[in-house]
């Protein structure tokens, strides 16, 4: 997540919904799970069928500009910086609360790795306390150096709030003209940062930091210059085919410029597939659907790296054949769906349910 999150589509009332972008969100949360236990078990991206996962993050980012204006962009004036920050916080907040107490619990009660002899209270409680507040706290060396190191998907989620904070600071006051201009700055960013990489997959850990601030900035502004310039693509395309052609770019293979591909895929087929989705009419079992889908993703994105962690240390210290991991893996992924169901149903929308109406109170 990302995920992103990933931003919600159906927070904006009494509007258009573009229910398949709903969808296409649910099946990108639904992709980078499946990625991240594929990558805790083949090393190797290249020998990975679902080695461009990753690219869900870039999705999302994509995703959440276009929203950001559909929802914000004709009343944060009347709104007001510190209402919209309320409304961002009651949105995404909740799950990260609940995403810390489940890392720490898997963090202090892993069945496969005890707690390193160098954590201490002072320093389990300053990792608590920066994965509460979203603040990177790079000294998690036991997992692969991620800044987030009780819920490693949250540094999506950092910049996706840097990218909100902006957004209600700068760019909804930005002339679709000068939006194209940063649009293009971000592009030669991203584009300087995958060549000199190899790749675009970074921005978790302090190495490739800011990477990810590169990744969130020209999706975000792609998606923003689509609202704002109204690129919709009416088609009669179903909702399958669009899905199908998002995943494809996950199991996609690698190429020798693979950084060059990576970025066609994030500068030109992402946007076009937002265009696509925002233009195309879904009903009946479809549209509940990508309802529920769009519902599920964030809860799902925000709570399945509890078990990551166990899943990798459980890996690496037992040897089981491909049939075996591919078993697990299949378990774990549907549990972690009922699961996340579950915690949408009776933590997440309850409680932002109530939120909201303190905050209108």
């Amino acid at each position: 997540m990302s995920q992103s999150d990933a931003e919600a589509i159906t927070e904006v009332e009494h509007r258009k919904h573009f229910v398949a972008l709903d969808g296409l969100r649910g099946l990108a949360a639904i992709s980078v799970v499946i990625f991240h236990f594929m990558e805790m078990a083949i090393l190797d991206y290249t020998k990975n069928f679902i080695g461009h996962g990753f690219l869900a993050v870039d999705f999302f980012f994509c995703l959440s500009g276009f929203v950001m204006g559909y929802a914000y962009d004709d009343r944060i004036r009347t709104l007001g910086f510190i209402r919209f920050v309320r409304h961002r916080l009651i949105r995404l907040h909740p799950m990260v609360v609940f995403g810390a107490v489940l890392g720490l619990l898997a963090f202090l009660f892993d069945p496969f790795m005890p707690v390193p002899a160098s954590y201490g209270v002072g320093r389990i409680t300053m990792l608590f306390l920066t994965t509460l507040l979203v603040v990177p706290y790079p000294t998690m060396v036991e997992r692969t150096h991620n800044l987030f190191g009780l819920n490693a998907p949250e540094w999506s989620l950092f910049w996706e709030y840097i990218a909100s904070i902006v957004y209600a600071l700068v760019l909804w006051r930005v002339a679709r003209p000068a939006l194209g201009v940063l649009l293009c700055i971000a592009a030669l960013w991203l584009g300087i940062c995958g060549y000199r990489d190899g790749w675009i997959y970074n921005g978790w850990d302090a190495n490739g930091f800011w990477t990810g601030a590169a990744r969130v900035s020209f999706s975000f502004l792609a998606g923003l210059f689509i609202y704002r310039y109204h690129l919709i693509w009416k088609n009669n395309l179903h909702f399958y085919a669009i899905g199908a052609l998002l995943v494809l770019t996950f199991v996609m293979p690698f190429f020798s410029h693979e950084w060059l591909a990576e970025e066609l895929v994030v500068f030109v087929f992402y946007p076009s597939l937002i265009m696509m989705g925002a233009g195309i009419h879904v009903s009946g079992v479809t549209e509940k659907l990508c309802s529920f889908l769009g519902r599920l993703s964030y809860p799902l994105y925000m709570t399945h790296y509890v078990a990551l962690w166990i899943f990798m240390n459980f890996y690496q210290h037992h040897t089981i054949g491909y049939g075996m991991t591919a078993f697990i893996i299949g378990l774990s992924v549907t549990s972690l769906t009922i699961f996340a169901y579950g915690v949408m149903r009776f933590v997440d929308e309850p409680l932002r349910r109530r939120l909201r109406h303190m905050e209108k109170s």
